[in-house]
């Protein structure tokens, strides 16, 4: 059976347990997907991509609210008024 691999480095478990970091380093700041039996068992992410994927994350929903409120009935008020 053929597999999906989200990334473009990848390496096995058994590469993980032996040095961790330089695992997360051959990622280049990016997500490595971590090999069982050669089937992706999950993706390392470094903490600078995962916050940045957060951040994404975030705008998206953002964006979702003023799209979803952009034909809200308009209030007027002045700035005498505030």
């Amino acid at each position: 059976m053929t597999h999906r691999i989200l990334a473009e480095v990848s390496a096995s478990i058994s590469e993980l347990k032996t040095n961790p970091m330089k695992v997360v380093a051959s990622g280049d700041g990016m997500p490595i997907a971590v090999l069982n039996h050669n089937e992706p068992a999950f993706y390392c992410v470094p903490a600078a991509a995962y916050e940045t994927m957060m951040e994404l994350l975030d705008d998206v929903e953002l964006l979702r609210i003023v799209k979803e409120r952009m034909n809200e009935p308009v209030t007027e008020v002045s700035l005498d008024d505030l």
